[in-house]
């Protein structure tokens, strides 16, 4: 397989997006480590293997360099690193005090930096690599998760300087992902009629599995894209088809009939 032998890190690996990258790495051979606030009701396995957990709360930097150091002197080596813990609530950025939108950026940008920054001299080491769970949030306007989208960006932005700055030794990637179907589904898109009438609207026709997610880790993580830093690798079926082809008048099929 793989990434046999290797040992990665998964942030927010319990459950959704997380989950589905978990399982993917312990299906391409590796030792799964994952860490979150709260621990999962059951262990995250796949293949007959499971993950080992940790509670870490990413956003205390002393609790973050401890796990790292507790990785390195288990495992002895750490070879890939991802990053997908984070998330936001929806709240209009006029309906909240600036503290509560910055503890969105801290999450979701300023602790992927510190567990990057704790985990680098491990993965100097093993010449390992870091992957980034970005958004497309990141690109286009996100009203409701105005702060989501703005940590997103910079995200993005620090991954690419990341790949700069510690090369050769260590690369770093993002996936840039649109609409997952995870048990937190309902929250954002309602109930199966809306998650299936959200699905139509990307061009695969479907919201992405974790699974696919995971897949596309697995791959940056791997020799296959041993020359593949600095790059951001879209992982949402398609994008969104562009609103104005359906308000024009001129070779709209639904206008002319």
């Amino acid at each position: 397989m793989e990434l046999n032998g290797r040992v990665a890190v998964v942030t927010g690996g319990t459950r959704g997006v997380g989950a589905g990258i978990t399982r993917a790495f312990l299906a391409a051979g590796a030792e799964v480590l994952v860490c979150a606030r709260r621990p999962p009701e059951e262990p995250v396995a796949a293949e007959g293997r499971a993950a080992s957990f940790t509670a870490v709360d990413l956003r205390d930097p002393a609790a973050v360099q401890d796990f790292f150091e507790s990785v390195a002197k288990r495992y002895g080596r750490l070879d890939c690193l991802v990053n997908n813990a984070g998330g936001t609530p929806y709240r209009l950025l006029g309906e909240g005090e600036a503290q509560r939108h910055a503890r969105v950026v801290e999450l979701n940008l300023i602790a992927p930096m510190t567990a990057s920054v704790a985990a680098y001299p491990w993965l100097r080491e093993a010449r390992g690599s870091v992957v980034m769970i970005g958004s497309v949030s990141g690109t286009r306007p996100s009203p409701g998760t105005a702060a989501y989208g703005a940590a997103k960006a910079g995200l993005e932005n620090l991954a690419r300087s990341m790949a700069v700055e510690w090369a050769p030794e260590v690369r770093v990637n993002s996936l840039v992902l649109g609409m997952v179907r995870t048990e937190l589904s309902h929250l954002h898109y309602g109930d199966q009629a809306g998650v299936a009438a959200v699905g139509a609207t990307v061009p695969l026709g479907r919201l992405a599995e974790p699974s696919d997610v995971g897949d596309a880790a697995v791959f940056l993580a791997s020799d296959r894209a041993a020359y593949v830093s600095g790059a951001s690798l879209l992982v949402h079926g398609g994008g969104e088809r562009p609103a104005f082809l359906d308000a024009a008048t001129a070779n709209n099929p639904k206008k002319e009939s």
